[in-house]
């Protein structure tokens, strides 16, 4: 087996681990079997004496907030709408539709996760930011997963050097790791509520890259844009 046959094989694998483990995750959630757990962690990082105080310095909270937005779902339309424009401009259509398709669809399947599931919000600790949306999974972790990820790959496809891929991923990765932290620290999603956005928006990013790969493979153009050959006339 090839690398590239390696790297598809390590791709399946993660995203079969992923799925399964939020399919345990979820059943653990709806019987509340994680509640506990769920309520000690929120509760620890609240003071003692005053539960709608956070721990930490004075600036914590608000910096918690600055990052949590990177998360909304306004900040992430506006990156998209971005990099969908720039797409356009040099008229990589092929790889726009990979964008917009994984990012909306994505979105869809939380919305009807969240439907499904139908989780209250935390209420043992005061929200510390305004909250619309059920619980579970959290939407910010799987949409900025989806996003930064799918992003974060694309530009990878452009450089040639490792080091540069790895350091592109591993932002996407930052990114999406920071945004679910500040969920649990603000207060309004429950750590299972995160890890279950971070194990869905992955392997629906995943997913997206296997059938992308598989679309590439009967599509020269797709090919020629991946490798950057496409310019604007």
């Amino acid at each position: 087996m090839g690398t590239d046959g390696i790297g598809l094989l390590a791709t399946l694998l993660t995203l079969v681990a992923m799925g399964l483990g939020f399919i345990a995750l979820s059943d653990e959630v709806r019987e509340q079997e994680t509640q506990h757990f769920d309520e000690r962690v929120l509760l620890s990082l609240r003071r003692a004496d005053n539960p709608a105080e956070p721990r930490g310095p004075p600036w914590l909270a608000e910096a918690a907030r600055d990052v949590t937005a990177l998360g909304g779902v306004s900040v992430l339309a506006l990156v998209v709408g971005a990099v969908g424009g720039f797409l356009a401009l040099v008229r990589r259509w092929r790889t726009l539709a990979l964008v917009v398709g994984s990012t909306v669809g994505g979105a869809l399947v939380n919305t009807l996760l969240k439907s499904l599931f139908a989780r209250p919000r935390p209420t043992v600790v005061p929200h510390l930011t305004h909250v619309l949306t059920e619980s579970f999974p959290s939407g910010h972790a799987m949409l900025s997963a989806i996003v930064y990820l799918t992003l974060g790959a694309l530009l990878a496809q452009l450089v040639e050097r490792r080091w540069l891929r790895a350091y592109l991923v591993g932002v996407a990765l930052m990114f999406t790791l920071l945004i679910g932290l500040t969920r649990v620290y603000l207060g309004v999603h429950y750590p299972t509520d995160v890890l279950g956005g971070w194990m869905a928006g992955l392997a629906w990013a995943l997913l997206v890259a296997v059938v992308a790969r598989a679309v590439k493979r009967r599509s020269p153009g797709l090919r020629e844009e991946s490798r950057g050959e496409t310019e604007p006339s």
